[in-house]
């Protein structure tokens, strides 16, 4: 018996997924269903974990990896999304397979067969699996980053970077002079490639330096406004769900 937590923000992907799980010779059992970052948080704090966790990506309130982020989870999870630009963070937050929509049952009972054959490889109570899963060998970040100046190429180093943003589906970096670039890589990239211990994501559309961040303030209910070194195009907003994470980035 797989005990199995569904993490899913539309209710037809749920059904479905209770659907696919219910037809599986593999049996299962659905000890919860969430929604949110927020409910899969409060539900993963009050219950005992489950064998194996079927997550969506995309959220109501966020991404799913910041769940994963935010408290250490013991066991797998089986990440599923209608697009492919998280598989190199799902796989750093504790994932074994990563199922792109629509989900059939194929894919779903072969995603559970791994998880199955996983867990008898290493013990049943998947303390070794989760050691091998989270003793990966600690990630070198980028110390500079290549960026466009009209047709030249430019090398930036990443403490000369005030903050990096998306507009118009394009990626822009701000340096601390205040210039900006063009950058050839989407958000998703650059967040696993810059140091978190420097850097912060601070919502969608922006990346922040904590040097480049001069101040911040409560905002609506919850959410926190940030103040940077040189004006951005728009309001930097920190959600609810990402406010303590941010505080405590930024008082370390």
């Amino acid at each position: 018996m797989i005990r199995v937590l569904i993490i899913e923000d539309e209710k037809p992907a749920t059904a479905k997924l209770r659907s696919l799980l219910g037809a599986l010779d593999i049996r299962t059992v659905i000890v919860g269903e969430v929604g949110s970052v927020r409910d899969s948080l409060a539900w993963l704090m009050a219950n005992s974990h489950p064998d194996v966790i079927i997550a969506d990506i995309g959220l109501s309130d966020g991404v799913s990896l910041d769940i994963f982020r935010q408290i250490t989870v013991q066991c797998p999870v089986i990440f599923t999304t209608a697009y492919d630009e998280y598989i190199l963070q799902a796989f750093e937050c504790n994932g074994i397979d990563y199922l792109l929509k629509p989900i059939n049952q194929e894919k779903l009972e072969t995603a559970l067969r791994k998880y199955m054959a996983l867990r008898q490889h290493f013990t049943a109570d998947l303390t070794s699996l989760m050691q091998q899963l989270t003793s990966a060998p600690t990630q070198e970040y980028k110390r500079r980053l290549l960026v466009r100046k009209g047709i030249e190429y430019i090398s930036i180093r990443t403490e000369d970077i005030a903050y990096i943003f998306t507009e118009n589906k394009l990626s822009f970096l701000v340096s601390t002079l205040g210039q900006k670039y063009l950058v050839d890589k989407p958000l998703s990239e650059l967040e696993t490639d810059l140091d978190p211990k420097l850097f912060f994501r601070a919502n969608r559309s922006y990346i922040l330096h904590y040097e480049a961040v001069t101040k911040f303030k409560p905002f609506g209910k919850g959410k926190i406004q940030v103040e940077l070194l040189h004006k951005p195009p728009e309001e930097v907003i920190i959600s609810q769900e990402n406010a303590t994470a941010f505080k405590e980035w930024m008082g370390k």
